[in-house]
């Protein structure tokens, strides 16, 4: 590779960077100020994207070519900043006083129905938009033609930079933007309506958003995928430039952009007689980078550590040991599930899906260690479910290990992956600690999407089926039941345990903790490898379960799952991650039947409980059952 391709690659890389800033400068300036970890901020991108190929042939008509398309970039923008002020209105005034995770649930539900509202006005397909007016020739630069529009793209990052400087520093409104990211309650003290400078911030947010997506209507077509693509991306800039930090999320970009464009530079590679190629490190370079600038600067480049979290409101009960009636109830739900297989005569349905609710109880319940007694929201509980449903079935296909023992490997794989991550993970808090998960996630997604020979590629693994007496629906299943019992079990011993208290002790209060002798370090990374262990239990289940694996097991979206299970269930209850798996289980299975919009039900769904349940399904019921 010549010292000329590396530089073109590299200039490249600006017009790239400058779309990243452009989400991830909205996304800061959110967080700053209104502590929501906005997850349909992506949705505003892609609204902003699909605003603009539609407004740009029908201004044309109108105002000839140019003024349309420039027209249409920024009647996309005005258009998504008031649909944000409409949402913060509506929604998110709402949900203030609830706990941080309950309001990223409801993003979350918000990102369903965004995309589904979009999926319903523009359908499936990939909508192309018009050439940018004037710059459709390229320049030639080192013996290459670079097209002007990414050129301007490449202009455009850092004038938007300097004007949110500008503003920022040099407004009314930027001292008051800049003054509720250091301090909120300071502000609210000073009189300042807190309620209209939300609704600006999150409107400026959004709007920002939606020009940079429609800055790209002449690079890619407007398509369904790209919320959640641009959303992962943002979050990653947005942390490796720091909380908060304008200038970090510029240089983030930059930093995130120009490694992309060094690994395409340089292509496939020889180090030592081992070939590599660099090309395929672009699926995960972000987080790559995330992951070692974390490490080394445990806030981002320009962050500071974040205020502790306020409690809100009587959100949390003590956690107790169960009564009698509790007692009852759990051995009444227990002789439900094990009766399973009898209902299987009638309907063979029943014993598949009861089977995939257990698997998702194991699963959020390994999560909830974390997220309950923890304080720790992990954005990439997914990875030891992956480790466990590969390492089960390789052991099962390849070296033909009898069912149990493949299970163990498995399980052995995931509790490694978890020991290993876990160990730079707990030095992290908040949103950094999430983020870092998620990087190490998506690094072990990378690895399996792309060891063809051990993982099988994008095909993955199959033929991954039990031996006798497993190899049944009724016999599956009970084993699938025992396993998920005994984990429970081992969860609830420990939440009790002097591991338990400690772990709680530490979410409360981590400098009461250290100063009582209490190695909190040691102690969450105890539990973050007990949690991991018990995921990969539950992915070598699900691997049973479906007969195969595939690099989805370890996508963005199934750590996600696991966040709405706890979350829908609730956080401040041992009993929270089995009623939210087991119902958001069920509203999968019910709403994805009924209608081909079921991301947007289901987000209704979701948001609605949110709203009526801002403690989870488990607080709803506890205070039902204490109301006289």
């Amino acid at each position: 590779m010549s010292f000329e391709s590396l530089l073109f690659q590299a200039v490249n890389g600006f017009a790239s960077a400058s779309g990243l800033f452009l989400v991830a400068a909205g996304l800061s300036i959110i967080f700053g100020v209104t502590r929501i970890v906005n997850m349909a901020h992506g949705s505003f991108y892609m609204l902003g994207l699909y605003l603009a190929v539609t407004l740009a042939p029908r201004l044309g008509e109108v105002f000839g070519d140019a003024l349309g398309f420039w027209g249409a970039i920024l009647g996309a923008a005005l258009i998504t900043a008031a649909l944000g002020a409409l949402v913060e209105v509506l929604l998110l005034r709402r949900i203030y006083a609830a706990p941080e995770l309950y309001q990223l649930l409801a993003t979350f539900a918000l990102l369903l129905i965004l995309s589904d509202a979009t999926l319903a006005l523009w359908g499936p397909e990939d909508i192309l938009g018009p050439r940018a007016p004037g710059l459709t020739g390229t320049v030639e630069l080192l013996g290459r033609q670079l097209p002007d529009s990414d050129i301007f793209l490449a202009l455009i990052g850092p004038i938007v930079l300097i004007v949110l400087h500008i503003v920022l520093t040099r407004t009314r409104f930027g001292r008051l933007v800049r003054a509720a990211t250091q301090d909120r309650e300071m502000v609210a003290a000073l009189g300042i309506n807190e309620a209209v400078l939300f609704t600006a911030v999150f409107a400026l947010g959004t709007g920002i958003a939606g020009f940079g997506g429609a800055l790209q209507m002449a690079r890619e077509p407007a398509n369904l995928a790209l919320d959640l693509s641009v959303l992962g991306d943002a979050f990653v800039v947005v942390v490796i430039g720091g909380l908060g930090s304008i200038r970090g999320a510029y240089l983030a970009a930059l930093l995130v952009a120009e490694v992309k464009a060094l690994c395409t530079a340089l292509g496939i590679v020889e180090v030592a007689g081992f070939t590599f190629n660099m090309s395929r490190l672009t699926l995960v370079a972000e987080f790559l980078v995330m992951a070692v600038v974390l490490v080394v600067r445990p806030h981002g480049l320009f962050g500071r550590p974040l205020p502790p979290a306020a409690r809100r409101g009587d959100m949390e009960a003590p956690l107790a040991p169960l009564g009698q009636r509790g007692r009852f109830l759990v051995l009444a739900a227990l002789a439900l599930f094990a009766a399973v297989p009898l209902f299987g005569l009638v309907s063979s349905y029943a014993p598949v899906l009861a089977l995939d609710m257990v698997i998702a109880a194991l699963f959020a319940a390994s999560l909830h260690l974390l997220m309950g007694p923890g304080g720790l929201a992990s954005f990439g509980h997914a990875a030891y479910f992956g480790l466990g449903a590969y390492g089960t079935a390789y052991a099962a296909t390849v070296l033909g290990l009898p069912t149990p023992l493949a299970l163990g490997v498995g399980i052995i794989t995931a509790s490694a992956g978890a020991v290993l991550f876990g160990w730079f993970c707990v030095r992290l808090e908040g949103v950094y600690f999430a983020m870092l998960t998620l990087a190490f996630a998506q690094i072990v997604w990378s690895i399996a999407h792309q060891w063809e020979e051990v993982t099988g590629g994008s095909n993955g693994l199959f033929g991954v089926w039990p031996d006798a007496p497993f190899d049944s629906a009724g016999g599956l299943y009970l084993a699938a039941l025992a396993v998920t019992v005994l984990g429970l079990v081992l969860l609830r011993r420990l939440v009790f345990a002097p591991l338990g208290l400690a772990l709680r002790a530490a979410r409360d209060s981590r400098l009461r903790a250290e100063a009582s002798g209490i190695a909190v370090e040691k102690v969450r990374w105890l539990a973050f490898a007990v949690a991991g262990t018990l995921c990969g239990a539950a992915g070598g289940l699900f691997a049973f379960a479906k007969g195969s694996i595939s690099p989805e097991a370890i996508s963005v979206g199934r750590s996600i799952d696991g966040l709405v299970m706890v979350l829908l269930g609730g956080v401040h209850s041992l009993m929270g991650p089995l009623l939210g798996a087991g119902g958001l289980t069920l509203l999968q299975d019910m709403v994805m039947r009924e209608s081909p919009f079921w991301r947007g039900l289901l987000g209704l769904l979701i948001l609605a409980l949110v709203l009526a349940f801002p403690s989870g399904l488990a607080g709803g019921l506890r205070r039902v059952r204490s109301t006289p």
